[in-house]
C-alpha cells in the first residue's frame, strides 16, 4: 500500500489579512492533539514499542471477484479513480467507458477540507455552483444545464441521498458522468440532464481505521468528526463504517450561525456469491441570523456586494433527513448474477430554506420588492431496483446483458407565509422580520417514477472494440393537490416515453489511447398549461434531450486526458404569438471540453481542465431571440491545480488551484451581462508521526484576493445570479489512533 502526502494551500497572508486567525487555529490545533494523542491509548514505554515495531505484521492474502459494484482503484496520484459508476451497467473503467467520467476520491476531498459537494466539484471545468455559498440548498449545472440538488445519485440509485446539503463524511468517491443519461441512470426526479453526480459511500477497508478530524473556519466556526471502520468474521466477510460529525459556529456570512449533526452507519457482507450491503444515516442542519441570497435584476446590473453580505439578518430554518439503504448482488452462476436494492428516506424542513431572492434589483443595489418567507415541508421517497447481469459469448463477440426494472415514490408537503414587501440596499442590507412560520404542511404532491431498461454491452478484439446498446422505457405520473383542502388539484401527469443510448470505444494501438463516441438522450417531466395563461389545457409529453459526443482519451504514465467534442439539444415550453403553448422551443449547446489528472512526477500532481462552449437559443417563439447566446452558458470555463510535495522538508505539501469562468448572459434578450471572474486558492498540507501516529495538518486559504463577484446564473428563465463566496481561511488536524 502507497502512503501518498496529503495537499493543502499556502499563501502570503501577511498581505491577505489571514495571520491571525491562522496563527490563533494552529495553538488550537497543536493543543488539541496533543491532548488527543496523550489520551487515545495507554503505552508500556518505549523500548516495548520498538519490539513491537520490529514485528512484521501478518500478512493477508485474499481471493475475490471483481464485480460491477466493486471500488475500482485509485489512479496514480490518489485525487481520482481509474473509474467510475456506469448506472446500472455498475463500474466501469474510465478507458472503457465511452463518455467523459470523472471519479474523485476520499483523498481529495480531505486534501481540500471540503464542507459541500460544491468544494469537490470545484476540480471540475464543465461544473459550477448555482446557489450562493452557503445556501441551504446545492444546485449545480454541467455542460450549460441545470442538475438540481435532489437529482443526485446513491450507487447509482436516486432519491434516497439527504435533500439540501450532503454530509461528505461517509462518502468515499463523488463521480461525474457528463451529458443526459437516461438509459444508464434513469430520469432524474427533477429532470436534469446536464449529467449524473453519483455518490459512492464508504466501506470497512481490511484494515482497522480510528481516524479524528478537528476543523476551524477563521470566522469561528469549528468541527470534529470521527471515521471508525472495522470488519468481523473469521475471513473478514462483515464490515461496519461510521462516520459522525458535529459543527457550530458562524460561517461564510455575516451573523450567521450554523450548526450540524451526522451519524452514518455502513455495514457490508463479503461472503462468496453475496455481496450485501446497508447505509443507515441521520443528518440535521439549522442556522440562525442570515441566509444567502441571489440576486434577480431588473436593468443594468450593479456592482456585486462583498461575499459576507447578509442580505438577510433575521432568516433562520433547519433540515433534518434520516434514510435507509440496503443493497444486494448474488452470483448465481460465473455468468449469472442478480442484484436488487431498495432506499428510504424522511426529509423535513422548517424556516427560510428557498427564495431568498433580492428582487427587481435597480443599478443602485436597491430592492422594493423582496421579502422574506416562513416555510414547512416535508418530502417521503421510497426507491426499488432489480435486475440481472448475464455475460455471454457468441463466436468471438462477448456480452454483458443487463436488465433492470427500477421505481421511485415520492410523496411531498409544503406550506409558506411571505412577510410583506421591503425595502433594501445590497450594500446596507434592511433587517426585516420572518412571519411566523405555518402550523401544518400538508400533501401537495405524489410522483412515480418508473422504468424499465435494457443493455448490451458487446466486446471483440480482444476489448480494443466495446460496443454499447440499450434502451430504457420510462414512465412519469404525478398528481397535485390543493394545500388547502386535499384536493385533487388539476389533471394528473401520466405520460412515458423509450429513450436510446449508444457508445463506441475504440482502442486501436492498446489500452493507453481510446477513442470513443455516443448518443444518449435525457428525460425531463413534460409541462402542463391550462386556461386563462394559455389558449388551451394541454399536457406535454417528456422532453427528451438528445446529446451528440465524441472525442479521445489517452494515459501517459501516471497522466490521463481526456477531450471531447459535444452537442445537447434540449427542448422548452415556448408560448407562441396566439397564446398557444409549443413544446418546440430548444436550447442547445455545443462544447470542446478538456479534463486532465494524474501524476506528472512521483512529487507533482495535476487535476483540472478546461470547456469552450456555444450556447444557443435555437427557438424561443420570437425571432428576435432566436440565435443568441443562452442563458447561464459562459463561453470558457477552465480550472487547474497543481500539488507538490516538497523536497526541502519531508511530508510538506504545497497546493494552488485556480477557477476562472467568462462572462455570461443572465436574460433571453442578452441585455444582462455578469462579468467574468477568477479565484485562486492555495494552500499546504504537513504529513508527520505523532507518537507513531500518523497525524496530518491542513491549511487552506480560497479566494485568496476576497474578489466580490457574481459566478453564474441561477435560472434559464429570469435574470438571477449568484454570489461567489468570500475569502475563508480554514485549518483542519487529522490524527490515526
Amino acid at each position: 500500500m502507497r502512503l501518498t502526502q496529503g495537499r493543502l494551500a499556502t499563501t502570503d497572508f501577511a498581505q491577505t489579512g489571514g495571520l491571525r486567525p491562522i496563527a490563533a487555529a494552529t495553538r488550537l490545533l497543536c493543543g488539541a492533539l496533543l491532548l488527543c494523542a496523550a489520551g487515545v491509548q495507554a503505552q508500556t514505554g518505549s523500548d516495548a514499542r520498538e519490539n513491537a515495531e520490529a514485528v512484521l505484521p501478518t500478512v493477508k492474502v485474499k481471493a475475490s471477484r471483481a464485480g460491477a459494484d466493486d471500488l475500482p482503484a485509485a489512479a496514480p496520484g490518489g485525487q481520482v479513480a481509474r473509474g467510475a459508476r456506469l448506472g446500472l451497467l455498475g463500474n466501469v473503467d474510465v478507458m472503457d467507458t465511452p463518455f467523459n467520467v470523472s471519479s474523485y476520491t476520499a483523498e481529495l476531498i480531505q486534501d481540500k477540507q471540503a464542507r459541500s459537494l460544491a468544494d469537490v466539484l470545484g476540480a471540475d471545468p464543465s461544473v459550477r455552483f448555482t446557489t450562493s455559498s452557503g445556501h441551504p440548498n446545492e444546485n449545480f449545472r454541467i455542460r450549460g444545464f441545470d442538475v438540481n440538488q435532489n437529482d443526485v445519485a446513491f450507487n447509482g440509485m436516486f432519491g434516497v441521498l439527504p435533500l439540501g446539503h450532503v454530509p461528505l463524511e461517509f462518502v468515499e468517491r463523488v463521480e461525474v458522468l457528463k451529458g443526459p443519461n437516461a438509459l444508464f441512470s434513469g430520469m432524474a426526479p427533477s429532470g436534469a440532464v446536464g449529467g449524473v453526480i453519483n455518490l459512492v459511500p464508504k466501506r470497512a477497508g481490511d484494515e482497522p481505521l480510528n481516524r479524528a478530524s478537528f476543523s476551524l473556519l477563521d470566522s469561528g466556526q469549528a468541527g470534529l468528526a470521527l471515521d471508525l471502520g472495522r470488519r468481523f468474521g473469521e475471513r473478514g466477510q462483515w464490515g461496519l463504517r461510521s462516520n459522525a460529525a458535529y459543527s457550530d459556529g458562524e460561517g461564510l456570512i455575516e451573523g450567521r450561525k450554523n450548526k450540524r449533526e451526522l451519524l452514518s452507519l455502513a455495514l457490508d457482507l463479503r461472503e462468496g456469491a453475496l455481496h450485501a450491503s446497508a447505509d443507515l444515516y441521520s443528518v440535521t442542519e439549522s442556522f440562525r441570523g442570515g441566509m444567502p441570497a441571489m440576486y434577480w435584476f431588473s436593468g443594468a446590473i450593479p456592482a456585486a456586494p462583498k461575499g459576507s453580505a447578509n442580505q438577510f439578518p433575521a432568516a433562520q430554518g433547519r433540515q433534518k433527513s434520516q434514510g435507509l439503504v440496503l443493497r444486494a448482488e448474488y452470483q448465481f452462476t460465473p455468468r449469472l448474477a442478480g442484484f436488487a436494492s431498495a432506499g428510504l428516506i424522511k426529509h423535513d424542513y422548517s424556516g427560510f430554506i428557498s427564495g431568498s431572492h433580492v428582487r427587481n434589483l435597480s443599478p443602485e443595489g436597491l430592492s422594493r420588492t423582496s421579502a422574506t418567507y416562513a416555510q414547512l415541508g416535508h418530502a417521503d421517497n421510497r426507491a426499488l431496483e432489480a435486475g440481472l447481469r448475464l455475460n455471454l459469448e457468441t463466436g468471438a463477440v462477448v456480452h454483458e446483458l443487463v436488465l433492470q426494472a427500477s421505481q421511485l415514490n415520492q410523496e411531498a408537503g409544503a406550506a409558506s407565509r411571505s412577510s410583506s414587501p421591503f425595502s433594501t440596499s445590497i450594500y446596507q442590507p434592511t433587517y426585516t422580520p420572518m412571519p411566523a412560520g405555518p402550523d401544518s404542511a400538508p400533501k401537495t404532491s405524489e410522483n412515480r417514477l418508473s422504468s424499465l431498461a435494457l443493455v448490451d454491452s458487446l466486446s471483440m478484439w480482444g476489448d480494443s472494440l466495446r460496443l454499447t446498446l440499450g434502451l430504457r422505457h420510462q414512465r412519469v405520473k404525478t398528481s397535485n393537490f390543493a394545500a388547502a383542502t386535499g384536493a385533487l388539484s388539476g389533471t394528473p401527469y401520466d405520460k412515458s416515453a423509450t429513450t436510446p443510448a449508444l457508445g463506441l470505444v475504440f482502442k486501436p494501438w492498446g489500452p493507453d489511447l481510446a477513442f470513443y463516441a455516443n448518443y444518449v438522450e435525457g428525460l425531463s417531466k413534460g409541462d402542463s398549461v391550462s386556461k386563462p395563461t394559455y389558449a388551451i389545457d394541454h399536457t406535454f409529453a417528456p422532453y427528451k434531450t438528445r446529446q451528440r459526443e465524441a472525442g479521445i482519451k489517452w494515459q501517459r504514465g501516471g497522466w490521463t486526458n481526456t477531450a471531447a467534442l459535444f452537442q445537447i439539444d434540449k427542448p422548452m415550453l415556448i408560448t407562441l404569438a396566439d397564446k398557444t403553448p409549443s413544446d418546440g422551443g430548444e436550447k442547445r449547446v455545443r462544447g470542446l471540453e478538456w479534463n486532465t489528472s494524474g501524476a506528472l512526477s512521483p512529487q507533482l500532481r495535476l487535476l483540472g481542465g478546461a470547456v469552450y462552449t456555444r450556447g444557443t437559443q435555437t427557438e424561443t417563439g420570437n425571432p428576435a431571440l432566436n440565435g443568441l447566446r443562452a442563458v447561464g452558458a459562459p463561453t470558457l470555463q477552465a480550472n487547474l491545480g497543481l500539488d507538490w510535495d516538497t523536497p526541502f522538508a519531508p511530508g510538506l505539501s504545497l497546493s494552488a488551484h485556480t477557477t476562472a469562468s467568462s462572462g455570461q448572459f443572465v436574460d433571453a434578450a442578452n441585455t444582462q451581462r455578469i462579468p467574468g471572474w477568477g479565484v485562486l486558492e492555495l494552500g499546504a498540507r504537513y504529513r508527520t508521526r505523532l507518537d507513531g501516529r500518523v497525524l496530518v495538518l491542513r491549511l487552506s486559504a480560497s479566494n485568496v484576493s476576497n474578489k466580490a463577484y457574481y459566478n453564474g446564473s441561477f435560472s434559464d428563465t429570469t435574470p438571477i445570479a449568484t454570489l461567489g463566496a468570500p475569502r475563508s481561511v480554514s485549518a483542519s488536524a487529522t490524527l490515526d489512533f
